[in-house]
């Protein structure tokens, strides 16, 4: 089969829920849990000069919404709101259904010392169990809570017998390995308790095998891409060529998959079998650098010829567009950027770029729609455009 290069857009952009209706009467747990079983996960990140990274993606296809549903889903637990969400590393750091924890133990098992830092933990077994016994004894707590708490236990001689450091380290390398698992965040700071005490009996007993769990993975990576070359499958949820390359021939011998050209493409790609082709773009919506449609770079390249790096760490008079930009999706098309910042009263709109090609005056009267309701849903009272960019002066005067 083969596919254009608009039709595997518009796959792509469908398979990401772009192509639905905002909810006209408030976003519930309802649609929120549909949305991340299409998407499978929420990367989490440190920055919030807009917004923290996984609030994001669900304003982006569902609008304006409580992101206390969201926190409430992810960080707490009780019989009429069971937990929806889990933090592991699902991408990066990610959110995802608390039911799929079990499809990465393998992962766990490859951390059972951590994913960095691994000789740190490996000298510090005796820290690792105070670590374990501490969090069974307190409760959800930070790492610096748990320091404090070993150091107030007496050890025969004053002080500590590990480096500070050396407790953060084992404690997320016991938080990598699945022992110890996020129960609550406070200011984003993680609180780690026992892993059998957030999560239910049953998901905490499931045993997957690894190959098992990277078929699965692979055909849910492929179902939320729409889709995707090998590359993109194994980006989701970072998998190896090793396990994706017999995932992917399991997949297609069963019919779950089908292997298509894709024009432009270099490598085939695999399509989620019965996955409709929608006959035009639809889609719009402002999209951070974590959003899962846009997180694997060469991706976005190849679907929407739109060049695209996050500049966070790049000086700021090396930087081309801005310090945390978010692309522009109008009717499933990038076209343009803006470099957002979150002020006490106001969403600053630092710089704003439009695309080679485009309706300049119909983007930003469009972008200016999408930056309200953005507005609106941060609670602060007002858009403001700085000086940088072709696209500044159009969308000044679509705001006023």
């Amino acid at each position: 089969m083969k596919l254009t290069a608009a039709q595997a857009r518009r796959i792509a952009v469908a398979a990401q829920g772009f192509h639905e209706n905002k909810p006209a009467a408030g976003v519930t747990r309802g649609h929120l849990k549909r949305l991340i079983a299409r998407l499978q996960v929420l990367q989490l990140d440190s920055v919030s000069v807009t917004v923290r990274a996984h609030y994001a993606p669900v304003f982006s296809r569902l609008g304006p919404y409580d992101r206390e549903l969201l926190d409430r889903a992810a960080w707490s637990h009780s019989a009429r709101s069971p937990r929806l969400l889990v933090e592991y590393w699902a991408h990066e750091a990610a959110l995802m259904a608390v039911d799929d924890w079990p499809l990465l133990r393998w992962r766990m098992r490859e951390y059972t010392h951590g994913r960095w830092g691994t000789e740190i933990v490996k000298r510090n077994a005796k820290l690792a169990d105070e670590i374990v016994a501490a969090v069974a004894a307190i409760g959800p707590a930070t790492a610096g809570q748990i320091e404090a708490y070993l150091e107030a236990e007496p050890r025969g001689r004053k002080g500590p017998w590990w480096d500070r450091s050396d407790t953060k380290w084992v404690a997320e390398a016991l938080w990598s390995s699945g022992v110890l698992t996020t129960a609550t965040r406070v200011g984003f700071s993680r609180h780690y308790d026992l892993t059998e005490r957030v999560l239910p009996a049953h998901v905490v007993a499931r045993q997957v095998d690894e190959a098992d769990a990277v078929r699965e993975l692979a055909l849910r990576a492929a179902t939320a891409l729409g889709v995707g070359t090998e590359a993109d499958i194994r980006d989701y949820f970072r998998l190896s060529a090793r396990q994706v390359k017999p995932a992917i021939a399991d997949l297609v011998a069963a019919g779950e998959l089908e292997q298509v050209q894709v024009t432009g493409w270099s490598a085939p790609a695999y399509l989620r079998t019965g996955q409709p082709i929608p006959r035009r773009d639809r889609g719009t919506a402002l999209l951070c650098p974590f959003d899962p449609l846009i997180f694997f770079r060469p991706r976005v390249e190849r679907l929407f010829d739109f060049f695209y790096r996050i500049e966070i760490y790049t000086p700021a008079p090396k930087r081309q567009f801005g310090y945390y930009v978010w692309p522009f999706l109008l009717d499933g098309r990038l076209a343009g950027r803006v470099d957002l910042k979150r002020t006490g009263d106001a969403l600053h709109v630092v710089g704003a770029f439009a695309e080679d090609g485009v309706d300049k005056a119909r983007v930003a009267g469009a972008l200016a729609g999408e930056l309200r309701s953005m507005a609106g849903w941060l609670e602060v009272g007002d858009v403001t455009v700085g000086q940088r960019g072709d696209l500044v002066d159009p969308l000044a005067r679509s705001l006023v």
